[in-house]
């Protein structure tokens, strides 16, 4: 019986990497609301008492970045200036530009009504059938206690809580099958004033349990603000950056990814859109039973509009050949930015709420590429009856 254990982590949508990814969505969404062709690349730096927002903006519509960043440090709970940054006295740098037209000439739709990738790289999308979400169980598990975290503070079922958190999962696999969880670690924000002992206990009865109790034993280690206090936190006690949590945004360290960031940028960089639809493919390879495990990975040359590869690994859990899961694929999915684009309508403003508790395995009708729609034709095109 073989056994390993994987581990896996997540943030708060208070952590100082996911306040900039939420601002750069922000910004975007804010442009595609009022030009849905919106060219956007934003990067964001936060740190104490300051946000610091660059990058190349091509929109028609009018956009007041200070605003939209003051804006997001108030609905994540940046209120109190204790926490280091709060939303009403943070200063905020503006240095923004337009695309370069040596980018744009390569990614605006042209006469054939096609569009080139908006630069080259790689992109991986992933999917298992050991969650409903057809996700790795540790990076779902470790979403949900860092969503939870932000409810019981947000709620006040628990008192004194900052908004910066994290969460680490691990657990033990036989057979290539989730067993049991090994350790949970919780990092969580608090104020001066607040018992450590109360706070551990109250997060290990109402944040941990509630999510974890069916997979924990007697033998389970449980760390919660292992050094004895997390006072300073948020950008005061770690400077943010757009970009910097993206196996957070993945699969949690679960199969491979490509490099590229999401945040911040339109679909027509398919650092982001190509990610989302290698995602889309491989949730449908894994729900139509071709394999119980799928990992895609597609690559692309900057204002050519074709991938110039695609490759299916299933690591020998594939019901039928590799290739003709691979054929498959390219009979199933057009894999150019414009019709990626067009079939997720990605062009809508939906990008801030993914920037925090992973881009993957969740539930809302705006993540398109979490669908299921293709399912019946892999299955048929297959030649396999598959239950």
């Amino acid at each position: 019986m073989k056994k390993y254990v994987i581990t896996s982590e997540s943030v708060t949508e208070g952590h100082p990497d996911k306040i900039a990814d939420q601002i750069s969505d922000a910004i975007l969404d804010n442009c595609l609301a009022q030009d849905p062709n919106s060219r956007v690349a934003i990067e964001c730096l936060v740190t104490t008492g300051s946000v610091h927002i660059a990058g190349e903006v091509t929109t028609r519509g009018f956009f007041d970045a200070q605003k939209i960043a003051r804006q997001t440090l108030k609905e994540i709970g940046y209120t109190n200036p204790k926490f280091g940054i709060d939303y009403e006295d943070a200063g905020v740098w503006v240095s923004i530009h337009g695309q370069s037209p040596d980018i744009s000439q390569g990614v605006t739709e042209n006469s054939d009504k096609d569009q080139g990738a908006g630069d080259q790289g790689m992109m991986y999308g992933y999917a298992c059938n050991e969650t409903e979400e057809y996700m790795p169980l540790p990076i779902m598990l470790a979403h949900k206690l860092t969503q939870r975290l932000a409810v019981v503070r947000k709620t006040g079922i628990i008192k004194g809580l900052g908004p910066d958190g994290k969460s680490q999962v691990s657990i033990e696999y036989e057979d290539d099958k989730p067993k049991r969880v090994t350790s949970v670690v919780i990092a969580q924000q608090h104020i001066e004033d607040i018992s450590e002992e109360v706070l551990k206990k109250e997060i290990y009865e109402k944040v941990i349990l509630p999510v974890c109790r069916n997979y924990m034993d007697n033998e389970t280690k449980i760390h919660i603000n292992a050094t004895g206090r997390f006072v300073i936190g948020g950008p005061e006690g770690d400077t943010g950056v757009t970009g910097r949590k993206i196996i957070v945004d993945t699969y949690g360290g679960v199969g491979r990814h490509g490099g590229g960031a999401f945040s911040g940028k339109d679909a027509s960089k398919v650092d982001r859109s190509a990610a989302y639809a290698a995602r889309y493919i491989a949730k449908n390879i894994v729900a139509a039973g071709l394999a119980d495990k799928c990992e895609v990975q597609l690559s692309y040359c900057i204002g050519i509009s074709k991938p110039t590869s695609i490759h299916v690994d299933c690591f020998g859990t594939n019901k039928i050949p590799e290739e003709k899961i691979s054929q498959l694929v390219y009979e199933n999915f057009d894999l150019r930015p414009k019709a990626i684009i067009e079939n997720l309508n990605l062009k809508k403003p939906i990008y801030k709420k993914t920037a925090s508790y992973g881009h993957f395995g969740r539930n809302d009708p705006d993540f398109t590429w979490e669908r299921l729609d293709k399912v019946e034709a892999l299955k048929k095109c297959s030649g396999r009856k598959i239950s």
